[in-house]
């Protein structure tokens, strides 16, 4: 198993928790936002917190918007996390439209502020919960070919966020998690990209072992 995956490094928040997070598996992390480097990763990781139209801005300021378009399009393994997911969509109406890289088509909405009976839930959601795999993953195989894969029943992870991805294709839905009887979105995929909302690097063993299976391993 090849241990090298590149962190983008674009200002915009945790990547030194991701990198402590990859060294604890055994991986060896080179945090970057140099393009050349990028483009010839074996896997890339685009963490990220705090607002999707700033998170947008580094991107392209950097000129990374192009240069994560063109590793995608290799086909070899792509993990965003956060706002480093919520970016991957077509556009985000978190304090006014943005667009995204449109990877994944679909929009990031703010997550529902009250539950099915009408009652007013906390936003941001802001928790230690569980993930269940999306009402079109029907099989399996699908869950476990995922670095997801396990016993969901003992698999915590950390939230903290106001908004999610709402994918336009179903099958790009991978995971979601209750608020308030609401399901949200934990995690989407297309080909070779994965999407989580939560904090792998914040969420104990159960990120760790996501990492590690984002990185090849069982």
């Amino acid at each position: 198993m090849n241990q090298s995956v590149v962190v983008v490094d674009y200002g915009i928040g945790n990547v030194f928790s991701v990198c402590n997070a990859l060294k604890q598996i055994g991986a060896e992390p080179q945090l970057t936002r140099d393009i050349p480097r990028i483009l010839r990763a074996e896997r890339v990781i685009l963490p990220g917190v705090g607002a999707f139209g700033r998170a947008m801005d580094a991107l392209r300021g950097f000129g990374l918007d192009e240069a994560l378009g063109s590793y995608v399009a290799t086909g070899r393994p792509f993990l965003g996390i956060c706002i480093g997911m919520q970016v991957l969509m077509d556009s985000s109406l978190e304090f006014g439209a943005h667009a995204g890289l449109g990877f994944i088509p679909g929009t990031v909405e703010r997550i529902p502020s009250v539950d099915k009976a009408g009652n007013p839930l906390r936003v941001p959601h802001i928790s230690w919960s569980k993930v269940k795999p999306a009402a079109g993953v029907l099989l399996p195989e699908q869950w476990q070919s995922t670095p997801l894969s396990g016993d969901e029943d003992h698999q915590e992870f950390y939230f903290v966020h106001s908004y999610h991805s709402k994918p336009n294709d179903a099958s790009n839905l991978l995971a979601v998690v209750d608020h308030g009887g609401n399901d949200v979105t934990a995690a989407i995929t297309k080909d070779n990209i994965v999407g989580v909302q939560f904090h792998p690097e914040r969420s104990g063993l159960a990120g760790l072992n996501l990492l590690g299976k984002f990185m090849g391993g069982p």
